[in-house]
């Protein structure tokens, strides 16, 4: 799946530089690099990256020289570092590496800190509990992304008086892809570069940061334990960290994945004393290196003990894999492989399962359970029942030029969102879970057999159905990106359509559609509804690749509210605050609050490094930037 790859406004903004506790080099800001970084930055990258990255090859997630000039020299680094670059440039040094990176973004790297002013002492008798608070990708265990009205203090009344409270901008950042949660007063962030901040829900100020291994990708999970609230979360690199949030100190840290492949871009999802880690594989992407012994990796999910880390179970999706053939440069094929579980994993506590939805496999053979949606017996590990949509899907980045695509490749038409447990009026549940090729199920939860089937898009491998779905228990809210660049066009009887769905939840009929508006001509613009949406009684949120939040009625899909974060921005404590597209987790909504990224500098899409944070007006009013 491709997610891991590659405006003067409103008063009470805090530009944030660099923060770094550890005194090791963190943010950058730059200039330019000089020839002979240039000069050396070139050749690397014409004898080592040019065979995927340059312009003339049409790889919609190997980002194009001119992609990469839009990308800060940190984010480039860091992927060769810790990122999804890290196996292709395992042979560089440090210096080529830096050299590169000031190649592709013609800018020099030098060091900064952070703004006095945008910290604020962390209080010992910080409030981190209320009836507001929320946490985990779908903010609840069934994972359907609903708050009641007292939870979310926003309704179709007060809507319109949605005003900006406050913003961050984070330096050298493109892309904003974690999700928020709410412990009382504080809000706990992930960030691109590993660092996990404590952010007060009032004043946007920093009152503590953590420092993991790696990119944090997925939602911060929040468990008030005996001894205190604590955080949750895995890193790029699979590592699990269990962080006090009193203290902003580590409890402990455990590598979850399987191989130094294994990576994270889901997340943690805790219950009964266990916290449960989806597992994917780099190997999508080291399958480019005709070289590289293709492919050996499994999806999975492992579960640890949330007050030790210690490893309680671990589940792969595919049994290890054997050499089954030969590549047209002489190398050996391996198989099976792949399935990854990109998504995060929903806890059915009636069942005592934990749902999973996995991907496509990476080599041949392939098997029944790429592509599917499992049920996992949360106790022991093992696997209740397995639902497959697509058969003989096995891809991998190096399809279709390289040596290790497999033959007749299929379209990575993966489950890559986190499936919804619904309670349904008439007593029954019911298992939701959109596709990436435009498809949304209802499975029946207690046999994994299909109840219904809806399509809602064309379809292909950046959606379809991407991020995700919510539900108000009547009906499932549904974005459908259908992404210009990546759409499976296998049958041109179906037509691309995104935007927001509305599906009855007991049949899957569409009660309502709302297409993505146009660009009307902004640069970098796709007209796409990519990412996860959150729903509370009367509204539904949506961000778009577009850069709008909007909000949209549930009984007409008619949008009662719609922000643009693609705006200029005053500069801010040296740091030029920049909104871009609106991808990946959905937005926060709390205490008449609503919390939300822009920026996803990723697959040619307008990167941004804001957390913007609005509040409706409890006096009244009306909003102003609509």
């Amino acid at each position: 799946m491709y997610r891991f790859i590659t405006s003067s406004i409103l008063f009470g903004f805090i530009g944030i530089i660099s923060f770094n506790p550890s005194k090791k080099p963190t943010f950058l800001l730059y200039n330019n690099p000089g020839d002979t970084v240039m000069d050396l930055g070139k050749k690397v990258f014409l004898t080592t990256c040019n065979v995927c990255h340059k312009d003339s090859l049409n790889i919609s997630l190997a980002p194009s020289p001119s992609v990469l000039s839009l990308m800060t020299p940190r984010a480039v680094l860091n992927s060769m570092q810790n990122g999804k670059m890290k196996i292709q440039a395992e042979k560089l040094t440090d210096g080529e590496k830096k050299a590169v990176a000031q190649f592709v973004t013609k800018t020099k790297f030098s060091e900064v800190n952070f703004a006095k002013e945008a910290f604020v002492k962390f209080p010992p008798n910080a409030k981190l509990q209320s009836k507001f608070d929320h946490s985990g990708w779908g903010g609840n265990l069934e994972g359907t992304g609903f708050r009641n009205a007292t939870q979310a203090g926003i309704t179709p009344q007060n809507v319109s008086s949605l005003k900006l409270k406050w913003a961050i901008a984070f330096p050298e950042v493109t892309t904003m892809r974690t999700k928020a949660a709410v412990a009382g007063d504080w809000l706990i962030v992930g960030g691109q570069y590993g660092d996990v901040y404590a952010i007060n829900k009032n004043t946007g100020k920093i009152g503590w940061t953590f420092n993991a291994s790696a990119a944090v990708r997925g939602a911060i999970t929040v468990v008030n334990r005996p001894t205190g609230p604590v955080a949750y979360f895995s890193d790029y690199s699979t590592n699990v960290y269990a962080v006090n949030i009193k203290t902003g100190k580590q409890i402990w840290t455990k590598r979850a994945g399987f191989d130094q492949q294994s990576m994270n871009t889901g997340s943690v999802a805790c219950f009964g004393g266990k916290i449960f880690v989806p597992i994917s594989s780099l190997e999508v992407s080291s399958s480019v290196n005709g070289n590289y012994n293709c492919c050996v990796s499994s999806g999975g999910l492992v579960a640890l003990d949330a007050a030790t880390g210690n490893i309680i179970w671990k589940y792969r999706v595919v049994p290890p894999a054997k050499i089954t053939g030969t590549k047209k440069n002489g190398k050996p094929f391996y198989g099976p492989s792949g399935a990854p579980v990109w998504c995060s994993p929903t806890i059915d506590a009636k069942r005592g399962y934990v749902y999973i939805g996995t991907g496509e496999n990476y080599s041949l053979p392939t098997t029944n359970t790429s592509d599917a949606i499992q049920a996992i017996n949360i106790k022991t590990g093992t696997l209740v029942w397995n639902f497959q949509s697509t058969e003989k899907d096995a891809w991998n980045l190096a399809c279709p030029y390289f040596y290790n695509c497999p033959p007749n490749p299929g379209h990575d038409l993966d489950f890559g969102m986190a499936p919804l447990i619904i309670h349904m009026k008439n007593g029954k549940d019911i298992l939701i879970a959109g596709q990436k090729a435009g498809l949304v199920f209802g499975i029946d939860p207690d046999k994994g057999k299909k109840i219904w089937e809806t399509r809602v898009g064309k379809g292909g491998s950046l959606g379809g159905v991407h991020w995700g779905i919510a539900s108000d228990g009547k009906r499932a809210y549904v974005a459908n990106s259908d992404n210009v660049i990546a759409l499976d066009n296998s049958d041109s009887t179906i037509m691309a359509s995104p935007g927001i769905y509305a599906l009855d939840v007991g049949d899957g009929k569409i009660v309502w559609k709302t297409p993505t508006p146009d660009c009307h001509g902004r640069k970098d613009c796709y007209a796409s509804n990519s990412s996860a949406p959150v729903v509370v009684p009367g509204l539904v949120f949506a961000g778009g690749l577009d850069g709008h939040m909007r909000a949209y009625s549930t009984e007409d899909g008619k949008i009662v509210w719609d922000f643009d974060t693609v705006k200029d921005y005053d500069q801010l404590n040296g740091v030029k605050p920049k909104g871009g597209a609106i991808d990946g987790p959905p937005p926060v909504i709390f205490d008449g609050m609503l919390l939300m990224n822009s920026g996803y500098g990723m697959f040619g899409e307008m990167g941004g490094n804001l957390l913007l944070a609005f509040e409706v007006d409890k006096l009244g009013g009306e909003q102003k930037d609509k």
